[in-house]
């Protein structure tokens, strides 16, 4: 559409891209699939923005949000309820590990992370702590784009035209185990590693002044890193030992993503906040939530207790009818058993790229991976900022969506590839994807 470009501006786009060219505009979806304007189709190889886990053209979510809106569009949780806030909260604490029983709705994954960082905040301050403010969180990680959010988040090129941003975030490693700077050769001791350097970190700030941990199941910029076996584990020791509050921020890795509901669940820790966003309506209706522990709770149950944070949309009524209706295709189709069952196929797919010589690492689980592009897999040299340039942007995003591919292609950290398509998705999906991938990566090296 020509005026896209006089009138839309686009997000995280380089709006100059455009200016003699016409931006691609996607008019409709079906199960794992996408269609242009000009009648093209497309594997949506990442479920839009790592969001439409149940897929795309589900009509009865397009029902239930009618349904609603028709009843009740609108009333705001400031101190009234309506009734599919109700229900919801309830069935997502019947899904979540341990005590994390109270439910935040916010509309998206950085109002969540707000909410987060707000709360751990002042549940110290109600705790005699005030001192405790400060966030640890790791490098390239990414949480959002409120400027607290911004602030938690560790890509730096994201970062410069904001700043000053708010004082208090600490960075620490993270766990790309490819690029190990210590015990590259074990992956457990890599981990032990990893996690005690939070300690660390909280050591030298001073534990009176750190309030939460904010870490990502699986860390999504950079290209998918897993947690070590361990880690976690070794970070809820840490967070115990020092009062510190541990942040599962699950905006991508809860709503099956992972092959369970929430990522935490799949790697065996208890969190004391989870934040959670884009799978949970599957993208048909915005909305997000904090979910926080009993615990955290209770400072804000004496008579004039308030926690004095809010947003005029969060947990709105069309959204949360079309959260119900999403958890029930989930639950009658087992979504989340279907990526157990297959993440192994899955993997097994991608992991055939391995024998080209631009593919340095493939990683990940459940349905969400990065392939990681080097020029000299014996080294795992990397490319330098202009070759990544050339590569990525200069050549990759456009030829993977020409070839009817929409995933990401990004150097938010080391050049990757990254996939993570509707749970739906089965084996068809993944040919497809390891196909048109093996074609532009071919060609990608041929032009180096």
């Amino acid at each position: 559409m020509a005026n896209a470009t006089d009138h839309l501006w686009m997000h995280f786009t380089r709006m100059a891209s455009y200016s003699a060219g016409e931006v691609p505009t996607i008019v409709r979806g079906d199960g794992a699939y996408v269609w242009d304007s000009q009648g093209r189709r497309y594997l949506d190889g990442l479920a839009g923005l790592f969001v439409v886990n149940a897929g795309h053209g589900r009509t009865e979510l397009a029902e239930a949000a009618a349904k609603q809106a028709a009843e009740l569009a609108y009333f705001p949780l400031w101190s009234y309820a309506h009734p599919k806030a109700v229900e919801l909260a309830e069935r997502i604490s019947a899904l979540t590990p341990g005590d994390l029983n109270r439910v935040f709705f916010t509309t998206g994954g950085s109002e969540a992370v707000e909410a987060a960082w707000k709360l751990a905040r002042a549940y110290f301050k109600r705790t005699r702590k005030p001192t405790k403010h400060k966030v640890v969180s790791r490098y390239i990680a990414y949480h959002g784009t409120s400027m607290g959010a911004l602030s938690i988040t560790g890509l730096p090129g994201i970062k410069t035209d904001f700043e000053p941003l708010v004082p208090g975030g600490i960075k620490v490693p993270n766990t790309n185990f490819y690029r190990a700077p210590e015990h590259g050769d074990d992956i457990e001791a890599f981990g032990r590693w990893a996690a005690d350097e939070i300690g660390r970190a909280i050591e030298r700030e001073g534990p009176d002044t750190v309030a939460a941990v904010f870490l990502e199941p699986v860390q999504n910029s950079g290209g998918c890193f897993p947690p070590p076996p361990g880690y976690f584990q070794r970070v809820r020791e840490i967070c115990d030992a020092y009062d510190v509050l541990l942040v599962s921020d699950e905006v991508i890795c809860s709503w099956g993503r992972l092959g369970e509901y929430f990522g935490a669940v799949r790697y065996g820790y208890q969190p004391d906040i989870i934040t959670t966003a884009k799978g949970i309506t599957s993208g048909y209706a915005p909305l997000g939530a904090m979910i926080a522990s009993d615990r955290l709770m209770e400072p804000f149950l004496t008579e004039t207790g308030m926690f004095a944070h809010g947003v005029t949309f969060g947990g709105h009524p069309v959204s949360c009818a079309v959260a119900l209706a999403n958890l029930e295709v989930f639950a009658r189709e087992d979504l989340v058993g279907h990526v157990r069952a297959n993440e192994a196929a899955f993997r097994a797919t991608l992991e055939k790229l391995g024998d080209l010589p631009i593919v340095g690492d493939v990683r990940g689980d459940g349905y969400f991976y990065g392939i990681e592009l080097v020029k000299d897999k014996a080294t795992r040299e990397t490319f330098d900022e202009a070759e990544s340039e050339r590569l990525l942007r200069g050549y990759l995003s456009t030829a993977l969506f020409a070839a009817g591919l929409y995933c990401r292609a990004d150097d938010r950290g080391d050049p990757v590839v990254q996939l993570a398509p509707p749970l739906i998705a089965g084996q068809q999906q993944f040919d497809e994807m390891e196909q048109i991938l093996r074609a532009v990566l071919t060609e990608a090296w041929r032009r180096l």
